[in-house]
């Protein structure tokens, strides 16, 4: 999408910036006791079609340090994500939602390979009770595969 952007002379700093004090106005005022969550997927549509990929280092600083909500569902699912290492940038106050479960294939992940994931991010995040770190399936929301359609079942919660 950067790349996309430049071609077409947008500045993606600027928009981003101007996303960050979009959400940042919308959610001004709310409820002290409520919890926002902040959702970024890449699409996971039908027969793998999705609309951008790449890591989140580009924007991991302004991301989890301008917007004002207190956890982040990233999709993590496939290779097109990227590594942990941007989340080297999230606050201590602010916990991750990983979407390491893809509902894009067919076959089941291995428990022990998503385990070794939560502790690989749990380094990096310094947290090694992992409290600040939830799963889900992709970017906290299951989209389909061909034959098994799941939609908009979020599987996580951030604070428990």
């Amino acid at each position: 999408m950067i790349e996309g952007m430049k071609k077409v002379g947008i500045d993606s700093n600027q928009v981003l910036d101007t996303y960050i004090r979009l959400y940042n106005d919308c959610l001004s005022g709310h409820a002290s006791d409520m919890v926002i969550g902040l959702h970024l997927c890449r699409g996971n549509f039908k027969g793998g079609v999705h609309f951008s990929e790449g890591g989140y280092d580009a924007i991991a600083v302004k991301l989890f340090n301008e917007i004002n909500c207190d956890t982040y569902y990233l999709e993590y699912d496939t290779p097109r994500a990227g590594n942990f290492e941007p989340l080297a940038h999230l606050p201590k106050g602010k916990s991750v939602v990983l979407g390491l479960i893809s509902s894009k294939l067919p076959e089941l992940e291995d428990p022990k390979q998503i385990a070794g994931r939560v502790e690989e991010a749990a380094k990096i995040l310094g947290d090694p009770q992992k409290k600040r770190i939830c799963l889900s399936p992709q970017c906290g929301f299951a989209s389909h595969i061909e034959g098994n359609r799941v939609s908009c079942l979020s599987s996580s919660r951030a604070n428990d």
